[in-house]
Order: C-alpha cells, then sequence, then structure tokens
C-alpha cells in the first residue's frame, strides 16, 4: 500500500464448546495464519480453529478449517 499502512487480511479464528467465536490474530500471509491455527490446534484443547480471509467488506470471506 503507498499509505504506509499494512495490510493483514488473514485472520485466525476460534469457537469455543459453546459455540462462540473469537479471532485470536491478524496476518499478512495465509501461511503465517496457518501456522498458527496449526500450533494452537495441536495443543489437543476442544476448540476449533481455522484461517478466514477478509473481505472487501471487512468481514470473513474464505474460511479454512483445521
Amino acid at each position: 500500500m503507498n499509505d504506509g499502512t499494512i495490510t493483514l487480511p488473514w485472520l485466525v479464528i476460534r469457537q469455543d464448546d459453546n459455540g462462540n467465536r473469537y479471532r485470536v490474530g491478524r496476518y499478512a500471509t495465509r501461511a503465517e495464519a496457518q501456522k498458527i491455527a496449526d500450533s494452537l490446534d495441536d495443543r489437543g484443547h476442544r476448540q476449533l480453529y481455522w484461517v478466514e480471509r477478509i473481505g472487501q467488506n471487512g468481514h470473513g470471506g474464505t474460511a479454512t478449517a483445521n
């Protein structure tokens, strides 16, 4: 971007046992976000982690579940 801002379009989302969803973090690349999601998933908790790309309107779009 020309204005000096950093774009972080990839989100890691966590869903707990009650179905509540939380944004864990934002990342510059899908690979970086997936690495974080995989590392959290490897801890063996019952939460579900996945990666989403933020759409043009600021909402999650493409999702990749672990």
